[in-house]
């Protein structure tokens, strides 16, 4: 089965050069890889780096959405913009933009948006701690619902959720996550997913994993904790690391 392995870049590299190089290396590395779906996404100023490669084996997405459609909203991207550059997919709701006060009701007018637009949202859900208690599945569970509302039936079979537990991510990492909290997440995930629409629906949207995914940890989330894809942070700057995990799951 196909899977789904996005690139994030965050705020890198720091030119456009760097750019080049990093997507080179990952293009030429990737040449026997045909079991995943590559998307990249960089920042927005190196969106049209994939146009001097034209790959197809590699996909281009963003990072980010305005909430906004074009008009007098200085310094925002609307999906407009996004459609024109080729982006197909957009990481919306990450927990970085999260930490800087963005909220589940704009990441729902972000998917909203998009979804207009006929882009493809990449939905990143997730608990900043883990308690005892279980209280973060109730945290999950309102993220997931406020993110989606007012997204039709129709408009889940262009949804792609991310399980995305913060207390994992290299930047703030307190543990590493397991395969079997991702296992448990993803049925958990389903069953809100189903309650909202349907089990039909719940079955065939794909879940994805990330937080501090390595060459180390990637096969084990896919094969054991059966991930449907990953979201590769900090690994996907280094070319090298990044195929390594493409060729963990070949």
């Amino acid at each position: 089965m196909v899977k789904m392995i996005v690139a994030n870049w965050k705020a890198n590299p720091q030119s456009q050069k760097e750019a080049e190089v990093l997507f080179n290396g990952v293009l030429k590395g990737i040449k026997n890889i045909k079991n995943a779906k590559i998307i990249i996404c960089p920042p927005f100023p190196f969106l049209d780096v994939a146009k001097k490669f034209k790959s197809k084996k590699i996909i281009l997405g963003a990072q980010d959405v305005s909430e906004n459609t074009s008009g007098p909203y200085t310094g925002e991207v609307p999906p407009e913009m996004l459609t024109s550059l080729g982006v197909k997919y957009v990481i919306a709701g990450h927990s970085s933009r999260r930490a800087g006060g963005e909220t589940d009701q704009v990441v729902n007018a972000k998917i909203l948006n998009l979804l207009k637009f006929k882009l493809i949202p990449i939905i990143c859900i997730g608990e900043n701690n883990r308690d005892h208690e279980g209280a973060y599945l109730s945290f999950v569970e309102n993220q997931i619902k406020n993110c989606l509302m007012g997204v039709t039936k129709a408009q889940m079979k262009n949804i792609i959720l991310t399980y995305e537990p913060v207390w994992a991510i290299s930047s703030n990492k307190t543990r590493e996550a397991t395969k079997e909290e991702f296992m448990e997440m993803k049925i958990f995930i389903k069953k809100v997913i189903s309650d909202i629409y349907d089990s039909k629906i719940a079955h065939s949207i794909p879940i994805l994993y990330g937080g501090s995914v390595s060459p180390i940890n990637a096969k084990s989330f896919v094969e054991e904790g059966k991930a449907d894809g990953l979201l590769v942070g900090r690994d996907s700057l280094n070319a090298k690391k990044f195929v390594d995990i493409l060729k963990s799951l070949n």
